[in-house]
């Protein structure tokens, strides 16, 4: 007969184990950049689609623009804002969530961007709350729902991370992994690279990545937003292509 773990008196359950283990945080950052949580990270190319459409990057130059898309673009905008939006979120103060939430919004410059961050980042809240069962997740989707709040996604993972134990430092760094898988996913499938090269150009943005994660945690508020203005150019042209494989 079936009989679940922690049945017997004495035998830890999977949630004991796991908190003794102190894997917790790990394991949910684990599961949140993981490909295969439904986020829709998968229909977005991050503006990678708009450079192939115009013959503007290669097998060789994708290192050079993914790390560029890091230090100039994600890295100040929203893994910045997520650091933000997660120490908010660990002090209780939802009202600075919203404030972070909509500054980094306003700084998504192309229609393109600002509708796959939104969506991304209510899918994100909606699962998570689902999958997670934390109050300020819930909550805060709840906020996005009545429209008080975008639900960027990089505001959503702030939330979903600091309500899971995740340490502010994991997060941003498994956030921007994420980007980067997803950037590589696209590139992939563009047929930019091939699956060996692509692990070669996840490996390669490691440096680029806790180089990021330093300069995101040491940002305010005011310093949220992007300078990668030719990212934009190719996010705008994108939105006008005739046919389109990604979302952005």
């Amino acid at each position: 007969m079936y009989r679940k773990e922690g049945d017997t008196a004495g035998e830890p359950g999977p949630a004991a184990a796991t908190a003794a283990t102190g894997l917790g945080p790990l394991l949910v950052s684990l599961q949140l950049t993981d490909s295969a949580f439904p986020s829709g990270f998968y229909t977005l190319s991050h503006s990678l689609e708009g450079y192939a459409q115009a013959g503007a990057v290669d097998a060789d130059s994708l290192p050079s623009l993914l790390a560029d898309l890091l230090l100039h673009g994600v890295g100040p905008a929203d893994a910045t804002a997520l650091a933000l939006a997660h120490r908010a979120t660990a002090a209780g103060d939802p009202e600075a969530v919203v404030r972070i939430d909509e500054h980094l919004f306003a700084t998504k410059l192309g229609r393109e961007m600002r509708q796959a961050a939104t969506r991304t980042g209510r899918q994100l809240l909606d699962l998570g709350h689902e999958v997670f069962g934390r109050p300020e997740i819930g909550d805060y989707y709840e906020r996005v729902v009545r429209r008080e709040a975008p639900g960027t996604q990089a505001v959503a993972a702030g939330v979903v991370h600091a309500a899971t134990g995740v340490p502010v430092r994991q997060a941003v760094a498994a956030d921007l992994f994420a980007f980067c898988a997803s950037f590589a996913g696209a590139a992939l499938r563009l047929r930019l690279t091939d699956h060996r090269t692509t692990q070669t150009l996840l490996r390669g943005a490691a440096p680029v990545i806790e180089a990021t994660v330093d300069a995101a945690l040491r940002r305010e508020l005011d310093d949220v937003g992007a300078t990668v203005f030719a990212s934009d150019v190719m996010s705008g042209r994108h939105e006008r292509a005739e046919a389109r494989l990604f979302a952005s």
